[in-house]
Parts: C-alpha cells; structure tokens; sequence
C-alpha cells in the first residue's frame, strides 16, 4: 500500500510582480523588435526563466561591453549602478530598464538623502546584484552593513547626518535587528517607514511561518543565488523544521520524506509555479499526494511596464 502524503502549499509563493514585469519585458522586447535582444545579467534569479527566455531570442551577458553597438538591451531586475547606465549610453544601445520599481525607489530615497546632505548606509549583502546597483545609484556611495555587528565598527561622517535604506529583498524581520542597532548608536538616523520594505519578501516570509507549524518538511524552490528563496530557506530551519533550496524537482532526495507525513511548499520570488508543481509530481512519485492549498494574502499589485513598449509603433508604411 503506498504512503499517504500531505502537502500543504504556502500562499503566497513564487513570482512577484516585479519579476513578472521583468519577464513581460523580455518577451515584449522580443515580439517588438525581434532577436536578439541582450540582457544584462540574469533577468532574474532562476534558471529555468533564463533558459526560457534564451530559447525565445534573449541574449545574456555579464556586462554591456559585450553588447553590440546600438543593440536593444535590457537592464534586469535588480538594477545597475550609474557607471553601468553610463556605459550603455556610451555605446549607443537602446535600453530597456527592467529594474523593479521598489529598487528604483529605493535609488531614488538614497538619492535624496545625499541630496539632504546625510551619509547613506544600506543594509544588504555584500556582492548581490541589486546591492551593487544601488552603491553605483547614490552618488558617494553607501557604507554597507549586513548584522548588528557591522554596525559597531562604521566609520560615519557625521552622526548626525545619516540615513539608511535596505535591499528589497530583505523582509522586515532580516533587517529589524540591523535597525535597532543603527537606532541604538546614531539615535538621529532616519530610515524609511516599513511599508517600503518589498511586499513580495515579506508575505512570502509570512506565509512560511503560518505553514510551518503544520508540516515535517519545508521544501523551497528556488534558485541558489536567489536572496529571498535562501532567506525562507533560513526561516523554515529557524522554526525548526527540516528546510532544502531546490531548484527544481530533480534536486530532491527521497530520504528527506522517511517518517515525513506532510510537506510543505513554498517558492521565491522569482520561480515559477510549474516548478512547484513538478515538486508535486515527483513526490506522487513516491507516496499518495493529497495537496492543500493554505490561504494568504491576495496579492493584486501590478507595475506598468516602460514606454519603450508600451508606445505605438511608428508607421514605415508609404502613405
């Protein structure tokens, strides 16, 4: 007789919405001027999207110098540095800025505090991609702290003159410990409200805690190099709970399910649901599945897309 299993899916999972516009980009790109069309770096953090979205046309390189002169190129999600902006203008590409609009805004908050005359901190992780944009957005650059502990040894300018700003795909809860104890030694630091903080981060990382409590096993799918797939990865080992990063289905162990009846499953901000759904099928594979699906936070927002492809195509038709 085969196991009987449960598996309960965390709600909400997988893509945000600026991961959706990101890819919407891409592919509208594609449609609109046909490919190739370049992308620098990884559109987003995931494999299976990025092999995807080669297959269609799109063209992935580590830096704009690998472009073409006058190519189509697009920025991905995480956001670029000034320097990088720069140098795309200098080679004549026409660029598409596929950054999420929470990491603009966040360049634009860092921006305004240098234009106030404070010092910025950024709490974020050394070598991620939308850290090293937005060191290369604020003129000056960032003094940048990742625990509590980076903040006793910053060197400030002015004690009095300083703000900070966080990486998106931090939730509340990574960085409120960093927070506290930028407030408890520059107690006139400003900072932005909580609700700047990436809504997609934070119920992904909500929903994990509900789901938690209900299951032996947590598996995420994610990529490797995905922030927030690593941070729920963190959370569900926090709470106890036997947690894996998988990228998809094929990097499942069987001997992770002995004397497991439930599973739960949840996904980063950037893979697709089709991977949580091979999950699924390889598990049935093993053991009769019987999948819930938790209820959470409906999430209905939604980012406009650029004008570079939104505008209507001039005529080349002889009138």
């Amino acid at each position: 007789m085969a196991k009987q299993l449960k598996v309960l899916l965390a709600s909400p999972r997988g893509f945000c919405a600026g991961v959706e516009r990101a890819i919407e980009i891409v592919e509208r790109a594609l449609d609109r001027f046909g490919p190739p069309v370049y992308v620098r770096h990884e559109i987003v953090h995931n494999k299976h999207v990025v092999d995807s979205l080669r297959t269609k046309g799109a063209i992935f390189v580590d830096e704009v110098d690998k472009i073409p002169e006058g190519a189509h190129a697009i920025f991905s999600a995480h956001g670029v540095s000034a320097e990088v902006v720069g140098a795309a203008s200098g080679r004549g590409l026409e660029v598409i800025d596929a950054t999420c609009p929470l990491v603009s805004k966040v360049h634009k908050e860092g921006q305004n505090h240098v234009g106030k005359g404070r010092q910025v901190i950024l709490i974020g992780h050394a070598g991620h991609p939308e850290v090293e944009g937005t060191q290369g957005q604020i003129p000056g650059g960032v003094l940048l702290v990742t625990d509590p502990e980076d903040v006793q040894t910053l060197e400030v300018d002015d004690p009095s003159q300083l703000a900070y700003v966080t990486q998106t795909t931090l939730s509340v809860d990574d960085t409120r410990d960093v927070i506290v104890a930028l407030r408890k030694r520059f107690p006139k630091i400003t900072g932005p409200d909580v609700k700047d903080i990436c809504y997609a981060t934070q119920n992904r990382q909500d929903a994990v805690r509900e789901l938690a409590p209900q299951i032996d096993l947590l598996l995420v799918v994610g990529a490797q190099n995905s922030s927030n797939s690593n941070r729920l990865r963190d959370l569900g080992d926090a709470m106890g709970k036997p947690s894996y990063l998988i990228a998809s289905a094929e990097d499942m162990d069987p001997a992770w399910l002995a004397g497991v009846e439930t599973v739960g499953i949840t996904a980063g901000a950037s893979a697709p649901e089709e991977l949580v759904q091979g999950v699924i099928e390889r598990l049935s594979e093993y053991s009769d599945v019987e999948v819930e699906k938790l209820s959470g936070v409906v999430e209905n927002i939604t980012f406009k897309l650029p004008r570079e492809l939104t505008a209507p195509v001039a005529s080349t038709a002889a009138e």
